[in-house]
């Protein structure tokens, strides 16, 4: 399944933790998704997936939630899109 971004930020707080937000869809879903990132050290992420706006099927998310577990190319690309953000907001 094709994924899109939509939006994507970071920030770093003084303690050296990151905290982003992604938005994407997905092809074939009607309700674009938000994962939330968080780090203390930029290589280790949590995250925590909800729909963007309004709910969708739980079933899709569920399937989300699967490919962001299994397919680390994805979820990389998620994470690098919030660090984009981050650095085109320093310079």
């Amino acid at each position: 399944m094709a994924v899109q971004v939509i939006s994507a930020s970071l920030t770093h707080d003084g303690e050296k933790s990151y905290t982003g937000r992604v938005q994407f869809q997905v092809e074939g879903h009607n309700q674009p998704y938000e994962v939330t990132l968080f780090s203390k050290n930029k290589r280790d992420w949590d995250y925590s997936l909800m729909f963007a706006n309004e709910s969708g099927s739980e079933e899709n998310m569920l399937l989300v939630e699967e490919m962001l577990e299994n397919d680390d190319d994805l979820f990389d690309a998620l994470v690098d899109a919030a660090m984009n953000s981050l650095d085109e907001a320093i310079r």
